[in-house]
């Protein structure tokens, strides 16, 4: 087994100790134990653990309105929806990799400031202007001097409705700022960086969203999109498929 380094472990200490995270990930832990899945197929169990996990927050939220320490729940349960998604899909990652399911070498943040370099392949210039990519998650490796390698930048949304458009956007404009076009010219586009990150996206799908056309359009300009759910099509995948394409795409 995986032993996580030290900045590792601090990540997993502060998704067990976020308060809302501990019924969440309760359940996780109760079906690797009894068996009914495993760490790799646990991620397509994140919307489902998520929807039966609301009333447990919601008391939770309850109590912090009664204390006088937030003022909406429902604002509330927005707000922690997606924040939910991003570290159970961390947890998840980090299990992983102590049961040898994803390469050693390979890490995952959800704080750009951690990543040494990162900003150096995450921004592209137009004229005096920046432009730089919607990041929920890196996953990435390391070069000897500890800064940036190979890297993915992961969008997590709990809906399409969200900002998946801004993602394909930037995905466009870093493919018309590696090749040879009038449009590169025309808006003195610059983007010169060692290695290109991947660019993926994936989503909990809360509202059903993903047999709409127009929204099935926009993950043909991903690298890979994924699902958390147990399902698969021709245009996403589920979100176990993660482990295979890190280790593939990062190895």
């Amino acid at each position: 087994m995986y032993q996580l380094t030290r900045e590792e472990q601090r990540i997993l200490e502060k998704i067990e100790a976020t308060y809302y995270m501990r019924p969440i990930l309760n359940k996780f832990d109760n079906l690797v134990n009894n068996r009914k899945t495993s760490w790799l197929y646990s991620f397509n169990k994140i919307y489902e653990i998520l929807k039966e996990s609301e009333k447990d927050v919601r008391k939770l939220l309850n109590k912090r309105k009664e204390k006088g320490e937030i003022k909406d729940i429902s604002q509330a349960l927005k707000s922690i929806a997606g924040n939910a998604f991003s570290n159970c899909f961390i947890y998840l990652f980090l299990k992983n990799k102590i049961e040898g399911n994803i390469k050693p070498y390979i890490y995952i943040t959800s704080e750009k400031s951690k990543v040494k370099d990162f900003d150096k392949i995450a921004t592209i210039n137009i004229g005096n202007d920046t432009q730089k990519p919607d990041v929920d998650i890196i996953i990435y490796t390391e070069k000897k001097d500890k800064s940036i390698d190979k890297c993915i930048i992961l969008s997590l949304k709990t809906s399409l409705r969200e900002r998946a458009g801004q993602t394909y956007k930037w995905k466009l404009l870093m493919e018309i700022a590696t090749t040879d076009n009038p449009i590169k010219n025309k808006y003195h586009i610059k983007y010169d960086v060692f290695q290109m990150p991947i660019i993926c996206f994936a989503t909990v799908n809360f509202y059903n969203e993903i047999n709409n056309p127009q929204h099935r359009g926009m993950f043909k300009f991903f690298d890979k999109a994924f699902i958390a759910k147990e399902i698969k099509s021709d245009f996403i995948a589920p979100l176990s498929e993660i482990v295979d394409f890190v280790n593939d795409k990062l190895g």
